[in-house]
This record gives C-alpha cells, sequence and structure tokens, in this order.
C-alpha cells in the first residue's frame, strides 16, 4: 500500500508542476557556519534535547507527513515550526520551495526522528526551479513569523546549499523522482516565545521581489479518553 501524497507547485511561469512524494527527509544541524550549528544546538539543549552525534543531520519522515495545509493538528501545546526551504525532485527538474517543520519538542527529548514523524511538513503551493535561482542562492532571505511576531530571519548563506543536499542525494540513491528534502533550519531570535498557534514562513529573492510562502494555525486535538 501505497503511503505517497500528491503535491502541487505552481512555477514562475504560471505552469504548474504535481509530484507524489515517495521519500521525505528532513535535515537537521545544517548550517553552513559551526557557530550557528552550535547555537541551533543550544537551543535544542535548553529544550533537554541531547546533541547529535554527527551533523548535518538527516532524519526519514513519513511521507503522507508532506502537506500543502492551512491547519497543523496537534496533541498538546509544546509544538513550533521551523523555517526552512525544502527540495522537490519531479520528473524532470528540481524545485526549491519554502516549508515550515512542525516539530512535537516534548518527544524531540526522546528522539529527534520521532519528533519530526509526530506533525506535519507544511509546504508552500509556488516553487521556483533551483536552476532559475541558483547563482544567487545565498542572497534569498528566510523568515518566520509566530502569532504575528518575527521569530526567525536570516538568508540561504546560512545553510548548507541546495547543491550540496542534491548531491547528497545523489550519493543515497535518493536524487529520485518524489523525492523532498527540508532543509533544516536558523537560529530563533532570542527570548521569542516559539510555542505559538499561528506560523507564517516566507522566501523572499531580493533580486527580483518574488516570495514564496507558507502559512498555517495549530490546532489542539481533543483530548484522548482513556
Amino acid at each position: 500500500m501505497s503511503t505517497a501524497c500528491t503535491l502541487s507547485f505552481e512555477l514562475s511561469d504560471g505552469t504548474v508542476t504535481e509530484v507524489a512524494v515517495t521519500t521525505l527527509l528532513n535535515g537537521g544541524y545544517a548550517g553552513r557556519s559551526q557557530d550557528d550549528v552550535a547555537a541551533h544546538v543550544r537551543e535544542l539543549a535548553e529544550l533537554g534535547v541531547p546533541a547529535p552525534s554527527v551533523t548535518p543531520s538527516l532524519y526519514p519522515v513519513a511521507p503522507y507527513l508532506a502537506q500543502q495545509t492551512s491547519v497543523v493538528p496537534v496533541q498538546h501545546a509544546r509544538t513550533s515550526g521551523e523555517a526552512e526551504w525544502a527540495l522537490v525532485v519531479t520528473d524532470d527538474d528540481v524545485l526549491l520551495t519554502v516549508a515550515c517543520d512542525h516539530t512535537d519538542r516534548a518527544l524531540e527529548v526522546h528522539g529527534v526522528a520521532w519528533s519530526k514523524n509526530a506533525s506535519l511538513d507544511v509546504l508552500g503551493g509556488k516553487a521556483w526551479r533551483l536552476s532559475d535561482v541558483a547563482d544567487r542562492i545565498d542572497s534569498i532571505e528566510l523568515t518566520a513569523w509566530a502569532d504575528g511576531v518575527e521569530i526567525q530571519r536570516g538568508t540561504l548563506a546560512e545553510l548548507l546549499t541546495p547543491a550540496y543536499w542534491v548531491e547528497r542525494l545523489r550519493e543515497l540513491g535518493l536524487l529520485r523522482p518524489g523525492t523532498v528534502l527540508l532543509s533544516g533550519t536558523i537560529p530563533m531570535h532570542h527570548g521569542v516565545e516559539q510555542f505559538a498557534s499561528k506560523w507564517r514562513v516566507e522566501l523572499r529573492d531580493p533580486a527580483t521581489g518574488d516570495v514564496l510562502d507558507c502559512a498555517y494555525e495549530v490546532a489542539p486535538l481533543p483530548a484522548p479518553i482513556g
């Protein structure tokens, strides 16, 4: 039985591409700067998450958790998003889009891979062809807001490049149609409240003014019975 879900992306030229997601991967601790990686490790350590044994890390996630949605169901109040970009491998191309990796922070202390599989990866509905922005990738801006308050801001120069992950996927035999990879995130601003009810993430290309975004509300599930 297939666990694939189908995503649809509008490209800059107005065409629409559909992708049946068969492999979903979340990058972690993927900052180009080791100072940024250490800052993210410290952020998570404050929540009780042990440091990884290898960086960058790569976590397999159930493919059906890749969604284009405006609502993310959660089981409790200690969940939060992370501003990221995502690679999407199609039949004949590689796309770049915006994403928010919503993570169960309570479960994260027991296992990062478990926490990634406990909630959705939300992707934007628009995408760029990676080849169209590859020459200016470092200038693209990544910003996130939680309950309307800016919680993350940086550029893709802070993260390992899409080209790095394309080559890594090729080495793993995963550079094939249906693979989606989220980039890992940039540090959150100090002192912000991450356990929010609304999230929005934006990729902005300063060269063109084009913006890719995704936004959603967090919806608490009813209390369990039994």
